[in-house]
Parts: structure tokens; sequence; C-alpha cells
């Protein structure tokens, strides 16, 4: 066999076997993106986030992440967690935001956020995670599942099962706007064309119960939305008659026709622009 031909085996090998990823300093940065070709974690040094105080209308899904990120950070046995429900109430900011809050006391619990179509480098990166010396909060953001989508399979093995099981200093965190992070039409296609309908739909719909915490995040109504927006203007300091706010954030959410945490961050920052009042 040619030198050449040996040449082309070698790149394909390593193609289909990447080189393991090289320790990152952990000392750069509290959160890290984790990608791959070649695989390597990414140093993130000013991470997008809001403070903790600025989360109005989710007080329980806060204190419960909030307590269970305590106890992971020292060491403590701590669940993974999924944050489901309606789009703008708050999900991926608040995992950011219990982070923030808790890594000023922990400086050794670090973010390390994976996009969903990475998921089948997830057994990489945890083999990676296991033998480092910090406390990782496994991130991934939107998480949910098609039809004819084998990415959950990754997941689903590192979550709770496979022989090596989660590493004791990773714990992940998962937002969705599904409760069983797949569309409910295709729950219930799979039910009515399988032979054993049960059967049919467990093993994608188990994967969301590997998650020892759900956290529901559902739509806020008027008086929420409200709130959120006054809660915004007393943080930074904007002066305001109430009459004035009322309309001006009903006449926005109106044009937007939604309520949410996102949509009343938003009003609050078209306001603040219009007043000259600089945020961060």
């Amino acid at each position: 066999m040619s030198d050449e031909a040996l040449t082309r085996i070698a790149e394909a090998l390593e193609r289909l076997s990447p080189t393991a990823a090289a320790p990152p300093d952990w000392t750069t940065a509290d959160a890290f993106v984790w990608h791959t070709e070649p695989d390597h974690l990414e140093p993130v040094t000013d991470v997008n986030r809001i403070p903790l105080e600025l989360l109005h209308g989710i007080d329980r899904a806060r204190d419960t992440l909030m307590a269970n990120t305590g106890q992971f950070a020292r060491g403590l046995p701590a669940n993974n967690a999924l944050l489901w429900g309606a789009r703008g109430m708050g999900k991926s900011s608040l995992v950011k935001a219990v982070h923030g809050a808790v890594v000023d006391e922990a400086p050794g619990l670090k973010l390390v956020e994976i996009q969903r179509e990475d998921l089948p480098s997830i057994g990489r990166l945890l083999t990676h995670l296991r033998g480092a010396d910090v406390r990782v909060i496994l991130f991934c953001d939107d998480l949910s599942f098609s039809h004819d989508d084998q990415h959950y399979k990754s997941l689903k093995a590192v979550l709770d099962g496979g022989v090596s099981g989660r590493p004791e200093n990773v714990v992940f965190y998962a937002t969705s706007n599904r409760r069983h992070l797949m569309p409910r039409d295709m729950i219930e296609n799979e039910r009515g064309s399988a032979i054993n309908p049960s059967e049919a739909v467990e093993e994608k719909v188990s994967l969301s119960d590997r998650f020892g915490l759900w956290l529901g995040f559902h739509a806020c109504d008027q008086d929420a939305y409200l709130t959120m927006v006054r809660g915004y203007c007393d943080a930074f300091g904007l002066l305001m008659p109430e009459d004035e706010l009322r309309a001006e954030a009903l006449e926005w959410q109106a044009t937007r026709g939604a309520r949410s945490g996102r949509v009343a961050w938003q009003f609050f920052t078209d306001l603040a622009g219009r007043r000259g009042l600089r945020l961060f």
C-alpha cells in the first residue's frame, strides 16, 4: 500500500475519532462554550446575563434552582433540572443569573454551554470534565427533539444511564418549551400508529424523567407583566408617573400580541433609551 493511501486512511480515522480536547485554563473565565471540530472549550469572559434580582414573577423556580445549585457548588447531592414552559418567561436567563449569583460565593463553579446540535459529542465532553478540579453546570438551551431526531439517545445515556454515569462534578440544566421535549402531536401520532402504543413513546418521553427537577414557567397575566415593568423601573431608578407607565406598557404588549418577561424587558429597554438612561 502506498504512502499516499496510508495518509488518506490515517486522516479518515482522525476525522472519525477526534483528537482529545486540551484541558482549558479554568481560571480564565467562569463560563465556557463547548465546540467540536475540533473539540475545545472556549472561555466566555463576559456572560450575557441580567442580575437575579431583576427576574420577577418566577420566585418559586428561582428559589428552587438557587437551592439546588448552592448544594451542588458545596459538593452536596443535586439534581439535573429541566426548565420548561412559555417562551420569554426567563428560563435561560434564570440559569445564567443563578450561576452568576452562586459563583460569587463558589469561584470553582463553572457554566459550560453545549449546543443542541452538538449533543452527540456530549460523551466526549463529560469524559473531559470528569477529571476537572472544578464543578460544572452543563447547560443546553432550547432543548427539544423531532420524530426522526436521534440526538436524545446521546443525552439519555449520560443523564442517568450508562456504565460510567454522570460525573460527580457535573450537573445538567436544560430549557425547553416542551415538558416532554417532544411535540404533543408527535406523541399522539406514535401512539396511534405503533403496535404497542405505550412503548412507542416511552423511550423519548422517559428522557424528561431523568431530570430530578421540573420547573414550570407559565404565561403571565397583565398584573404580573406590569409588576415586571415596575420592577425594572425601580431597579434602574427610572421615574415615571404610574398611569403613564401603565398606558405605555400596555400599548407595547398589545402591539406585540403577547405578555412575558421578555416583552416587559424589551419595553423597558425602549423606554430607558427614550429617557436617555444607560442600563449596564
